[in-house]
């Protein structure tokens, strides 16, 4: 199995989709000669040319729109949003349309197509280039919402999102795309939408966290791991549909649960989580369910300090890691 940063694994991953199925095809801002702003789509244009590898308008309402036309004809739009913080103004679209089509047509009409985008700070690209916006759309029945951390799920959620009937969004963080490496098989394979994993096997609590939070989780475990506290880390992958039993076990075998995630602590995704393991494990619970989130400001700050200031980190995780397991 060859080695692959995040970045080439989701490449790959366009190239074996577009020559596997000629319906697919990738539309977006800069997508085309230059190959994505992270040079994602690079080498598309070159094989599969100007009719599957489009280049857009700067509007995002377009680029999703016009995917909306092009899957209820038959094709498979992988649409390139490039930047989660400029999807806002597709967002009637999503709603109203990518994620409704097949309950207002009563499953007449299908709508399959991706949404990529990068997400995420930590990367000084300051309030426009650094939200975290997941939670707005895995509140939306009828989307799929899926963050990969390994280059090996990266391939294979990918594909997975390509060949499903319904519409995905594929957030991938861009502080991952060449800090993470890892194997990936040679050939077709899928990754199962819907599916969590374990990361990290442990006794005393069980810490849940997605994309680049995982990292900081995972360090946080080892960290806390020579002081004698063991934490099994639970790589959600697929916030929607959430996989309750990977979560309800993990729960149960620890007694303890502790959510990490990026974006504000005050009604993010992790609030959902919390509320799972509240309502369906509580006889199982030794303390109480724990959140480490965002800080309550609009915004990632551009300056150093402050950008450092709002990224939740590996030492504030192994904290409250302490302060859950002592409880």
């Amino acid at each position: 199995m060859p080695e692959m940063r995040l970045i080439d694994a989701i490449n790959r991953a366009l190239h074996e989709e577009m020559e596997r199925d000629e319906r697919v095809l990738v539309l977006g801002e800069d997508v085309g000669k230059k190959g994505g702003v992270f040079g994602t789509t690079e080498g598309l244009y070159d094989r599969f040319g100007e009719e599957r590898v489009i280049d857009t308008p700067l509007a995002e309402s377009c680029i999703v729109g016009v995917s909306v036309g092009m899957a209820a004809n038959g094709l498979l739009p992988v649409a390139e949003i490039q930047f989660a913080d400029f999807i806002h103004p597709a967002f009637n679209q999503i709603l109203s349309e990518v994620a409704r089509m097949r309950y207002r047509s009563n499953g007449a009409f299908g709508c399959p197509m991706v949404i990529r985008s990068p997400y995420g700070g930590g990367v000084h690209g300051a309030l426009y280039h650094s939200q975290s916006v997941e939670a707005f759309y895995t509140h939306v029945p009828g989307l799929k919402v899926v963050i990969p951390y390994t280059p090996s799920d990266a391939k294979g959620l990918l594909k997975a999102a390509v060949r499903d009937p319904d519409p995905v969004l594929f957030f991938e963080h861009k502080k991952l795309y060449r800090m993470v490496r890892g194997d990936v098989p040679d050939g077709d394979y899928v990754v199962p939408i819907g599916r969590a994993a374990v990361r990290r096997e442990g006794r005393d609590l069980s810490v849940f966290a997605y994309g680049l939070m995982l990292q900081e989780a995972l360090a946080a475990a080892d960290e806390v791991s020579r002081e004698g506290v063991e934490a099994e880390v639970v790589d959600l992958r697929t916030l929607r549909p959430l996989d309750e039993e990977t979560i309800l076990a993990s729960v149960e075998r620890t007694s303890k649960a502790l959510i990490v995630y990026e974006d504000n602590r005050f009604m993010g995704y992790g609030a959902e989580v919390a509320a799972l393991i509240a309502e369906k494990a509580f006889e199982h619970l030794d303390g109480p369910v724990m959140r480490v989130g965002g800080p309550e400001v609009p915004g990632v700050p551009y300056a150093a300090p402050l950008e450092e200031w709002f990224m939740v980190n590996a030492a504030q995780i192994a904290q409250a890691m302490r302060t859950l397991a002592a409880y």
